[in-house]
């Protein structure tokens, strides 16, 4: 079979923004989890903006009991200031955080803000630690939590969350679902999303996903850096990352030292 760049990346795309859920709704978490509502709704700050249409979407089906937005400053801080300053420029982002401003976004569109709003975290490990430990500080039930963060992000949010605490049920729901295709010769998302990466930008995020998401000694698994639970990546998507690395050899992201806080495990 032969595939086109556009189908790799694609493969790649799906297999990292995972949605366990056929919608948000309360009728499909009892089909699939024998339960209505999830204890909590986390939305991460890593999103693109079109994430808090999601978050809106799950607070008017109802489908939690308590709603988060989680998000310090980490590598994609910068990204969504720009994009609020050119969207929604009453809303402040000067040293505000991911998740300050998703919250503002939110009161804006629909004049309420989440039940609880972390500030400090830098990053997916980080993410999930300061989430639990709002969760029990609070006294809040978590014994199912969805988890809403950029599609790129989504598969390792949920893996670390399974590291950190595999007693909880967890509900992947990543904020957006795309696909590249080719149109004129070029390269192109198949649709417009709000705050959407520019295409280069989404295909580094996905190959620097694929190359964290591997149990091997410079993975994140258990292998590796043991940031989180083990991921078994298909081998359709391990040969299409093979070919993406050739066909864009500069484009695997780094981790920023600057985020890379300690994790208390």
């Amino acid at each position: 079979m032969t595939y086109t760049l556009a189908d790799d990346i694609n493969l790649l795309g799906t297999f990292c923004s995972q949605r366990d859920l056929t919608a948000l709704t309360q009728n499909s978490l009892q089909e699939k989890y024998n339960f209505p509502k999830a204890d909590a709704f986390v939305l991460f700050g890593g999103s693109i903006l079109g994430g808090v249409a999601t978050m809106i979407t799950a607070m008017e089906n109802k489908i939690a009991k308590n709603y988060l937005i989680v998000g310090g400053q980490g590598h994609t801080t910068e990204s969504l200031r720009h994009q609020i300053k050119l969207n929604y420029h009453q809303i402040k982002t000067k040293n505000v955080s991911e998740a300050e401003m998703f919250n503002a976004l939110l009161q804006l569109k629909t004049g309420q803000t989440a039940d609880y709003v972390e500030v400090q975290s830098t990053n997916c490990g980080n993410n999930i630690t300061n989430m639990l430990k709002i969760l029990t500080d609070n006294h809040l039930p978590h014994g199912s939590v969805i988890l809403c963060q950029d599609a790129t992000m989504q598969r390792r949010m949920g893996a670390t969350l399974q590291k950190f605490a595999p007693e909880i049920t967890i509900v992947n729901y990543a904020s957006y679902e795309i696909k590249v295709i080719l149109k004129e010769n070029q390269l192109q998302f198949d649709r417009e999303l709000m705050g959407m990466w520019d295409l280069d930008t989404y295909i580094t995020l996905l190959l620097g996903e694929i190359s964290r998401l591997q149990n091997t000694p410079t993975g994140y698994g258990p292998a590796g850096k043991n940031f989180i639970a083990p991921v078994f990546i298909p081998k359709d998507v391990l040969a299409a990352y093979s070919r993406l690395i050739k066909a864009f050899p500069n484009k695997i992201r780094s981790a920023n030292p600057l985020y890379a806080k300690e994790l208390k495990t």
